[in-house]
């Protein structure tokens, strides 16, 4: 089989239980994080689409959220959770929630240690910035 049928496509309707709590085997800050920042972008946008992406025999993926282009992914590793978004250089941040790659052209990304919470309001508003940023671009 090809790669395309090797990903899978999640609507919020569907759930793949070993990716909202478990992986590996293991519950732990990271994944309960990953949970809320699911259910954040769920919030911002009830259209977006949740792709596993990235599989390797040690690691189930990467979750890919896009609508109409990608938004951003969201990585655990060791000491943090990571929140790249595509075209975060082309977004506003008012809030500041964007504290790695600032160095980039392209992608900006949010970095999350442990006993760290995100301003759900800023967080909600950066993705429905990055949803527009997607359907403008799907206008031209």
């Amino acid at each position: 089989m090809g790669a395309r049928s090797e990903r899978r496509t999640l609507r919020y309707a569907e759930r793949i239980p070993e990716h909202d709590e478990v992986r590996n085997g293991v519950a732990d800050w990271r994944e309960t994080k990953l949970s809320q920042i699911r259910a954040l972008i769920k919030r911002a946008d009830p259209e977006v689409v949740e792709e596993w992406k990235w599989r390797k025999p040690t690691s189930p993926g990467v979750p890919v959220w896009s609508h109409q282009g990608p938004i951003c992914t969201g990585e655990t590793y060791k000491s943090v959770v990571k929140l790249t978004f595509f075209h975060g250089a082309a977004l506003k941040d008012p809030s500041g929630l964007f504290n790695s790659g600032l160095d980039g052209n392209l992608r900006r990304a949010i970095d999350i240690h442990e006993g760290e919470e995100i301003d759900a309001k800023a967080f909600v508003a950066l993705i429905r910035a990055a949803v527009s940023l997607n359907e403008s671009a799907a206008r031209r």
